[in-house]
């Protein structure tokens, strides 16, 4: 029998799978990396040795509105172990300055000052020289238009990173289920941009297109508007980790938004890249916390999934969802009681200047159901995720009889996928 630990909430669940039946467990290397630095040495030198840039304590020197675009509470970069590191770097090129830290919530939820915390550390979030802003892509009088995108969206940002004498930005790098990867021009947009500009890059067409999924920058039309957006809102500097399994740094680049983000892309690449190992019933996560605090994050390990399972196949995904579904426009999707194909025409059918919020996550998701039976083992209400068109299940024990039933036979080779976010499944 074989032991495995799935990252579940702020805890774990511990599923055993018969020798017979496991057909293999994809992780991603970055789980076992060990490091020779500490994190904060890590990212210090990065700092010190910045990819096609100047040092940030010389960008820093001469301007007084300084902006660091920073993740929001879905993602789990441990600002509180570097974040100081990075105000050092600033004091020492002026000693003066004083920093807004703009949190980049895309389309979610306002970040909540005890999130703030969480992620800081309550030292930092009272200093007095470090002033937090949370961005909220639905205040339109908030933004300042920057032109037109490749694709033709309007390109709408918050006009606090967009007046900024210097725009720099924190954030992770990992696989990213449409972008190719996180971090980097994502800061931007998603990050700080207007409601109907994230609708506009997230738009169907796009999200169809066969270069739009995870580890694929080149030809990706999202990951296009993304640089541009960046270009455009002179995001000068940034600073973005690579974690492991336990959410610790365990690399770092700082520099140039599109060459030190590339030169991180290559070592998560290097990381995150397992060869599938297709069978009729797939166990995966969203990571843990704070990944999996809904239906709508989980999406993303969905995709992971979907990779390697076998067309006609069950997902099983276990998520906490301790938030519920994420997104009342995705729920309300599946909840219609439409069935997937119409919900798919509809989607594919939809300008670009008429995506609905959610319509993106909502698309994947429906993309997922039209092709495999998905069983959500969360602590999320059972009605809902039947509401949304999967199977709910309080074990990862249950969920497998249950796929063993769907199937009609009896010991289906199960391939495992401890944390679905953090792979990039080549075939």
């Amino acid at each position: 029998m074989a032991t495995i630990k799935l990252p579940f909430g702020r805890e774990q669940l511990t599923v055993t799978v018969p020798d017979e039946r496991l057909a293999g467990v994809l992780v991603s290397k970055a789980h076992d990396y060990q490091p020779k630095k500490s994190e904060v040495e890590l990212v210090k030198e990065a700092m010190e040795h910045p990819i096609h840039s100047k040092r940030l304590r010389e960008l820093v020197k001469g301007k007084e509105n300084i902006v660091m675009i920073a993740s929001d509470h879905t993602r789990p970069v441990p600002s509180r172990v570097f974040a100081p590191a990075i105000m050092e770097e600033i004091k020492e090129g002026n000693p003066k300055a004083e920093l807004t830290i703009l949190i980049a919530t895309g389309f979610h939820r306002p970040t909540t000052r005890e999130e703030l915390i969480y992620k800081f550390g309550e030292e930092f979030v009272n200093r007095g020289d470090v002033h937090f802003i949370v961005h909220k892509s639905h205040d339109y009088e908030d933004m300042v238009e920057l032109g037109t995108l490749p694709s033709g969206g309007k390109l709408l940002i918050n006009k606090v990173a967009a007046e900024a004498d210097l725009l720099i930005s924190e954030g992770f790098i990992e696989p990213h289920f449409f972008a190719g990867f996180s971090g980097g021009r994502k800061s931007v947009l998603p990050g700080v941009a207007s409601a109907v500009t994230v609708m506009e890059n997230h738009c169907s067409a796009f999200i169809d297109s066969p270069y739009a999924r995870t580890g694929i920058l080149d030809g990706n039309p999202i990951h296009k508007d993304m640089i541009y957006a960046a270009e455009k809102a002179k995001l000068a500097f940034i600073i973005n980790v690579v974690l492991d399994a336990d959410k610790k740094v365990i690399a770092a680049y700082a520099g140039h938004f599109n060459e030190a983000h590339r030169e991180g892309c290559k070592f998560v690449d290097k990381l995150s890249s397992v060869k599938a190992v297709p069978a009729n019933i797939i166990i995966s996560t969203n990571g843990g916390y704070p990944l999996d605090q809904n239906i709508y994050q989980s999406v993303k390990s969905m995709t992971a999934a979907e990779a390697t399972c076998k067309e006609g196949g069950v997902i099983i995904i276990a998520s906490d969802c301790c938030d519920g579904h994420g997104g009342q426009s995705l729920y309300d999707t599946f909840a219609s009681g439409e069935d997937t194909k119409t919900i798919m025409k509809r989607f594919l059918d939809t300008p670009m200047k008429d995506t609905m919020p959610d319509q993106w996550e909502a698309q994947i998701l429906c993309r997922i159901l039209m092709k495999y039976r998905v069983i959500l083992v969360t602590n999320a209400p059972e009605e809902m995720v039947k509401n949304m068109q999967m199977d709910y299940a309080k074990t990862v024990e249950e969920a497998i009889e249950k796929a063993d039933a769907y199937l009609g036979r009896e010991k289906e080779p199960i391939t495992v996928i401890p944390d679905g976010v953090s792979v990039i499944v080549r075939q």
